[in-house]
């Protein structure tokens, strides 16, 4: 190895050596503080997996990545019809589209009868889709992605975007890069952001970590020498996973099933593609789509023990997104409240197609204005 390599994994190592050190204390504490309900473990027996039963297809992005997707269609769709809604689901940092697992059910069995079409795509670099070069590793790519997965599944009717986390994230920055996809003769006819936030998550939380110059000099290191990831990749897991599975449940929940099921789809996200999306976390600002979702309707959803992006974050964006914005906040739940707590999220984003379906058009706000004013 290189000494400009031993010199990044040392980085590396100090850097991850702190974002553990700033996190291992609450994490203890969440993990004592758990306990597995008398009646045992209620997720016991779940095969996270079964999504991938789906039907499959592969989506290929702008620059030729292909992106993993399955769908559901409900109430007799064919996959030749326009449904009467397409939702689309987008996930977090680190997981895969599987972490959606209760909400295709639940919300399978409530749409049993309408003409609806589901879709749940894994973000480049993770789960089935391809592996991510770091330089297409930003919030833009991911947004075209979305954009393609849309244009490909839904390429008519309105559509519901859902996105949790990192998914949520994108979600914003496709408000802000296209308005018009949110104004009245646009496809997007409600926006629900799940445990996420529109900015300033390195300000708070375990986010407050990412702020970390030795992090930031192994990220650069890493981008440019993709050995050194190689190197690092059994400290980075040790330091990283612990602290992001203690992190994804509130602090009295305990499922050893569910636990597993995240540990696991963090375990087989890439330590390339996680710290790559490292920098798209720390320098994320999508301040500017939140207006431009207030023309549709919409829901918030948070835990108010999320450790990853907290409560705050929530407030402020439902206090940004109008008055056919709903807010959900769900009590001792963490960053993972759609598993977690799967029926308060299930039931949001039913309300939230319920009200995209009958909200009447409105009128087209001037965006440039919105911009001049920013």
């Amino acid at each position: 190895m290189k000494p400009s390599e031993r010199i990044g994994v040392a980085a590396g190592a100090a850097g991850l050596a702190a974002l553990g050190g700033l996190a291992t204390a609450g994490a203890v504490r969440t993990a004592n503080g758990r306990r597995v309900p008398p009646g045992g473990d209620p997720y016991a027996g779940i095969d996270f997996t079964t999504m991938y039963d789906d039907p499959a297809s592969t989506v290929p992005a702008a620059d030729g990545l292909a992106l993993a997707v399955r769908t559901v269609d409900l109430g007799g769709l064919t996959s030749g019809e326009t449904p009467e809604v397409t939702v689309v689901f987008v996930h977090g940092f680190s997981l895969r589209l599987a972490s959606w697992h209760f909400q295709r059910y639940a919300l399978a069995e409530k749409w049993a009868d309408r003409r609806i079409r589901m879709v749940f795509f894994d973000l480049r670099g993770h789960g089935r889709s391809e592996n991510a070069p770091a330089q297409t590793c930003t919030m833009d790519q991911l947004v075209s992605d979305l954009r393609e997965v849309v244009r490909a599944v839904a390429p008519a009717g309105r559509v519901v975007l859902v996105g949790h986390s990192m998914g949520g994230m994108a979600l914003l920055g496709l408000a802000r890069r296209h308005p018009e996809l949110f104004a009245a003769d646009g496809r997007v006819a409600g926006v629900a952001l799940v445990a996420t936030a529109a900015s300033g998550l390195a300000e708070e939380g375990l986010g407050r970590s990412l702020r970390n110059p030795l992090l930031d000099a192994f990220a650069v290191v890493a981008r440019r020498t993709p050995r050194v990831i190689e190197a690092g990749r059994d400290l980075t897991r040790m330091v990283l996973e612990p602290v992001l599975v203690a992190a994804s449940f509130g602090p009295r929940f305990h499922s050893p099933a569910a636990g597993r099921a995240v540990e696991k789809m963090l375990q087989n996200t890439p330590i390339a593609t996680v710290v790559n999306f490292l920098s798209v976390l720390e320098t994320h600002d999508e301040t500017l789509g939140l207006p431009v979702i207030a023309h549709v309707p919409s829901v918030v959803v948070c835990g108010d023990q999320d450790k990853m992006t907290p409560l705050p974050n929530s407030l402020y964006m439902y206090g940004e997104l109008g008055t056919d914005s709903h807010l959900e906040v769900v009590e001792g739940a963490g960053h993972m409240v759609q598993m977690e707590v799967p029926d308060r999220v299930t039931d949001a984003i039913d309300d939230l197609v319920g009200r995209a379906r009958l909200a009447a058009p409105r009128p087209r706000r001037r965006w440039w204005r919105l911009k001049e004013k920013a």
